[in-house]
């Protein structure tokens, strides 16, 4: 079994609980299309403590509200809500979602976390394509822990840092600082951002080809930071 996360990241941007609302229900309407093998019939949220309990596209406005009102950091972090599916012992998803805050240092969130079988064929590109149109994010990656462990041993990346995996997004602005001669599938997509196809999954250079391409658009400016306090969603 292989997992890798499919993750979308952005600054400071309120929104109302119907808002967040309806993103989180494109989200997983979208991921039952584009993974219907890996979706086990029903969403379960996953609680601080307890089991899980079922939820409903159509109750996902209800549940935020009451995660929204449970911690008193919300509305500055923004309303934080998981929720897993699966089918079978192979596949497992879990969705992560932090959205619709003012956070000053922290950013908002969403990552698809996908555990299937070694010789599936996992769409990554159009799951990040997705999140990408459905959250308006900063920068996103898909990305796993090989790839996250040598990113922080060769290229001294820290958690919370812009970066890139096999796949990246880069919203507008940092698409324009993407260096000539970048080793890397350029695609541009509809909100002026574009979708970067460095690696395929299982490509035995895979990790060294991110590296290079990290340290290439880190070093352009591509992947400069927000600056903090947060005061805008997007580079």
């Amino acid at each position: 079994m292989t997992r890798r996360a499919i993750r979308v990241f952005w600054g400071l941007r309120p929104e109302s609980v119907q808002a967040v609302a309806t993103r989180w229900r494109q989200t997983l309407e979208q991921v039952e299309f584009l993974l219907p093998e890996a979706v086990g019939g029903s969403w379960q949220q996953i609680h601080s403590s307890g089991p899980t309990t079922a939820v409903t596209v159509d109750q996902l406005a209800h549940v935020l509200e009451i995660a929204k009102t449970a911690e008193d950091w919300s509305d500055r972090l923004g309303i934080g809500l998981r929720l897993a599916s699966g089918r079978g012992p192979e596949w497992g998803l879990e969705l992560s979602g932090l959205a619709g805050g003012e956070p000053e240092i922290v950013l908002q969130s969403m990552v698809l976390a996908v555990s299937a079988p070694d010789t599936a064929e996992v769409p990554e590109a159009e799951l990040l394509r997705m999140l990408a149109a459905v959250w308006e994010p900063d920068f996103g990656d898909v990305t796993d822990d090989n790839i996250l462990d040598a990113l922080e041993d060769e290229s001294d990346y820290r958690v919370g840092d812009p970066v890139i995996g096999r796949v990246g997004y880069l919203s507008a602005a940092r698409a324009g600082a993407i260096p000539d001669g970048l080793r890397a599938e350029i695609a541009a997509l509809p909100d002026g951002g574009v979708l970067l196809r460095i690696a395929a999954a299982g490509d035995v250079d895979a990790v060294d080809a991110v590296v290079r391409a990290y340290e290439r658009l880190r070093g352009a400016g591509a992947l400069d930071p927000l600056p903090r306090p947060l005061d805008r969603a997007v580079f």
